[in-house]
């Protein structure tokens, strides 16, 4: 077996529940879809990177671990479209004892469940459909695989939490309708957080905005929190 990879680094988490913690990235390439506000268009293509064997990689893991490491992070790219490697990769970390997490934007809720079992955080990022992962044509089948993860994530007992990322172009409408349809299939008790994620340097929403995403959510669940990239603050990768 082989993996692509992008690049390892360790560095501090800017997003999520997690934000702040010494992390260290794994970094998938390969991505069949694109957000107009992805900041890691360079890891996309499938050609990027380097190719591994699974037992180099691993070698490469280990070389990168560094004292004090709270989690591994497996992102992108997207970690589902290597699901056996990633699968492999994430068994191989939890066997020395350092919790995983999954960065994905669960497009594919069969690779999903191939996955979950390797995973101790699992983040489920809905895309909303001005984020222009898929047309809209498509942006029902991907939602579906979305509220999909999210049900097999929190039945599996798994620190799950939700993700979405807006931008001044979200409409509150299509936002409220995406906020339903979560709450709909999942009880807030099984969930371990909210964000919501305002886009950096690119179509930002204003304060207003975020007000208001954030009253929507509170409709549902209370703890939801406006959490920006902290990363980018702080110059880290």
């Amino acid at each position: 077996m082989k993996v692509r990879l992008y690049e390892i680094f360790t560095s501090i988490e800017g997003e999520g529940i997690l934000y702040g913690t010494k992390t260290l990235f794994v970094r998938l390439a390969g991505c069949p879809f694109k957000c107009f506000y992805c900041d890691t268009k360079e890891a996309l293509p499938m050609t990027s990177g380097k190719e591994y064997q699974i037992d180099e990689a691993k070698k490469l893991i280990e070389q990168n671990l560094v004292k004090n490491t709270y989690k591994v992070n497996f992102t992108g790219g997207d970690p589902l479209v290597q699901s056996e490697a990633v699968s492999e990769l994430a068994k191989f970390v939890q066997q020395k004892k350092i919790p995983t997490y999954l960065e994905s934007s669960c497009f594919d809720s069969a690779k999903f469940a191939q996955v979950l079992p390797y995973f101790d955080f699992i983040k489920i990022e809905f895309k909303t459909i001005d984020s222009e992962f898929v047309d809209e044509v498509h942006y029902s089948k991907l939602l579906e695989n979305e509220l999909q993860c999210l049900k097999l994530a929190a039945d599996s007992g798994k620190v799950t939490f939700i993700k979405i990322v807006v931008s001044s172009k979200t409409q509150p409408e299509q936002f409220k309708h995406l906020i339903k349809n979560i709450f709909d299939i999942i009880s807030k008790t099984k969930i371990a957080g909210f964000i919501i994620q305002p886009t950096y340097g690119i179509a930002e929403p204003d304060l207003k905005q975020l007000l208001d995403f954030y009253d929507i959510v509170h409709l549902y669940y209370e703890e939801v929190r406006i959490v920006p990239q902290l990363h980018k603050f702080i110059g880290a990768p």
